[in-house]
């Protein structure tokens, strides 16, 4: 779908721009967020609906509602605060099985394809990555811990705060995000002076490592994996830190911030997309099973209890 941006008002909070085709209740994930024609699915995924679109309204009230309250109250600031409380590893000492084990009782409230819980997902995942590069082992298990930073929502912290699409804060939002412009109509940065422009704060190719991404899972599973020391390749965490900012790795948005290293780790995070979106589906893993052979990777690449 073909976006043509026009500046935000900040007085009248009105997003002027087009559309080609209405915005309505439609899933967010299929019309923001098109695969690249280059991760096409196998022909059984594509031909595959993952959303009935006969019984949409339920869950894009509750998807539109995280979204709407997640651009309104990620500002830059929040960010910036979110990632230096929680650098200091505040929750507390527990292994990644005893934290998987947690997460199972999540349902992330803005992900209309699927009402699965988290944990299961989060094997779906694993185990398709495995199927496909089982010479990759750390690649599988980035599957597995890819979405554990969603632990978040069972300490106090709001969905909006944790899970869905990540965008750069810090310099205007990108037209591609969910749901579009219009629902950052109530955060204060858009009218922000410094904030304003591709650009905002920053300078040209400095870097993903050098911006503020919306707070949320992505950023904190990274900060538990290297500040406990993970010998998971760069790869991996830069799958784990950058999976959720689709705008990015969907859409071509922020080059002018990457450097040549974020375009170089950028096919490997469009590989792990195609795995994380469309490995949901009704068939769910035998965990038991399975089980041992992620204990296996877990002790080697992030072992015993972590600093959370």
């Amino acid at each position: 779908m073909l976006l043509i941006p026009r500046p935000y008002n900040c007085n009248t909070h009105r997003i002027e721009d087009r559309r080609t085709t209405p915005l309505g209740l439609e899933d967010p994930s299929e019309i923001y967020r098109p695969s690249p024609p280059e991760f096409k699915l196998e022909v059984e995924d594509a031909e595959r609906k993952f959303r009935d679109y006969d019984n949409l309204e339920g869950s894009m009230t509750r998807v539109k509602k995280t979204y709407y309250e997640m651009h309104s109250q990620q500002t830059h600031a929040y960010a910036k605060r979110q990632a230096e409380k929680y650098s200091k590893g505040i929750i507390g000492k527990y292994t990644i099985m005893e934290m998987l084990d947690l997460v199972g009782q999540i349902i992330d409230e803005s992900d209309p394809d699927t009402t699965l819980t988290n944990d299961i997902h989060m094997y779906q995942t694993a185990e398709r990555i495995r199927e496909r590069y089982p010479d990759l082992e750390w690649f599988a298990l980035v599957g597995l811990l890819h979405d554990l930073g969603k632990i978040l929502a069972l300490k106090g912290e709001p969905q909006w705060a944790v899970v869905g699409d990540t965008f750069i804060t810090g310099c205007q939002p990108s037209p591609n995000v969910v749901f579009g412009m219009e629902s950052f109509k109530n955060n204060p940065d858009i009218c922000d002076e410094r904030m304003l422009g591709k650009y905002g704060m920053y300078q040209a190719n400095c870097g993903l490592e050098n911006v503020v991404c919306s707070w949320g899972h992505d950023e904190y599973m990274y900060q538990v994996l290297t500040r406990n020391n993970s010998t998971i390749p760069e790869e991996g965490l830069y799958c784990i830190r950058f999976h959720s900012l689709y705008p990015w790795h969907h859409h071509g948005d922020y080059d002018h911030l990457c450097t040549d290293k974020d375009r170089s780790m950028l096919k490997w995070v469009q590989t792990f997309s195609s795995f994380d979106l469309y490995s949901k589906d009704e068939v769910v893993p035998d965990v038991a099973k399975i089980k041992p052979y992620y204990e296996g990777l877990i002790a080697k690449y992030c072992p015993g209890k972590l600093t959370w």
